[in-house]
């Protein structure tokens, strides 16, 4: 009997501490969930969302397990296209063409720069270039194409997307506050947003957070940019004469020219397009709220203080160059 008793014991002690285990990992779940509920408020900002979402991961808050770099691609991708129904198909061609040899200039002189500077400054040069083209094109998307064209292993892969993951949550915070300074117009920081932020999701974040106009100009423009990954993909499977020719495509640009031209071709749903758009804007505020979730000290120290200083550098060359181009040419 004893040795029964003494099973019967231990399993409902195991039974109780499962159970408990189970509990509190369901109370862990609760201030990410009020997180994201909160994020779906007008209260909260692109960048409050992040230093939110850098909040609770840094409590050990945020659930384990949970795919968060997939679930904010898609719902940014979502968001994108949805931003593509309140814009006008005029202003969407007229600002990509103001922007386009501002554009084209700095992709290609950044990959230049970095190409040359980054072998100088004590860099494996695979690692300088896929800085280089996170910075000249759109951050991670850009680093995720180019990896394979280049055939970049995973150690050069992480610190390029350790080093472009901490610019771009500073930038949600720097650029609104240059862009007041100095006094810039809605226009004028859509312009600087697109041109001299990496990610497309830091890109809308600052802008959301400077104004919609901002955000129009920005957005429009940023996917202009962002078109220019194929082209460079291919340039750098030939520049490291890689074998792997596997380019991955942002598809979600093309929804977003399609939502640009059903808003323009089919005027009568102006209302529903409004709701679309309004919506998308406050999802984005939801991807920046996961992107702070993903953030964590572990990725700033691995981004290291060699990569770190060599992906300043280019950014702020970029930035400076960019911003005084566009304050001479209007």
């Amino acid at each position: 009997m004893a040795p029964l008793f003494s099973r019967l014991f231990s399993n409902t002690f195991a039974f109780k501490k499962a159970d408990s285990l189970k509990h509190a990992c369901q109370f862990k779940n609760i201030p990410f969930v009020l997180g994201v509920l909160v994020c779906t408020t007008s209260y909260i900002t692109s960048p409050s969302a992040l230093v939110i979402g850098f909040f609770l991961t840094t409590l050990g808050l945020v659930p384990q397990g949970l795919p968060l770099a997939k679930i904010t691609k898609k719902l940014l991708a979502y968001s994108i296209i949805g931003l593509g129904f309140g814009i006008p198909l005029q202003t969407a061609l007229t600002v990509t063409a103001h922007g386009l040899g501002l554009i084209v200039a700095t992709i290609f002189s950044t990959l230049l720069i970095g190409w040359f500077v980054s072998v100088r400054v004590g860099l494996k040069r695979k690692t300088g270039y896929l800085i280089a083209s996170g910075t000249a094109i759109c951050g991670g998307s850009a680093i995720a194409a180019v990896a394979p064209a280049i055939d970049a292993d995973d150690e050069q892969i992480g610190l390029a997307l350790g080093t472009i993951f901490v610019l771009n949550s500073l930038a949600l915070f720097i650029f609104p506050a240059v862009g007041h300074l100095l006094n810039m117009s809605q226009t004028t920081f859509g312009t600087w947003a697109a041109i001299a932020i990496h990610d497309t999701s830091s890109v809308v974040g600052a802008a959301s957070a400077y104004g919609e106009t901002a955000l129009k100009t920005a957005t429009t423009l940023k996917l202009a940019r962002a078109l220019w990954i194929i082209p460079v993909a291919l340039l750098s499977t030939f520049l490291f004469r890689s074998q792997s020719r596997k380019i991955t495509i942002p598809y979600f640009i093309l929804f977003y020219c399609a939502a640009i031209i059903g808003h323009d071709q089919l005027p009568r749903f102006s209302e529903i397009y409004q709701g679309i758009f309004t919506l998308a804007k406050q999802t984005l505020v939801i991807c920046l709220f996961l992107i702070g979730c993903s953030l964590s000290f572990d990725k700033l120290r691995q981004a290291g203080p060699r990569p770190l200083l060599f992906g300043v550098g280019l950014w702020i060359l970029v930035s400076v160059s960019s911003l005084s181009w566009i304050m001479l040419t209007q």
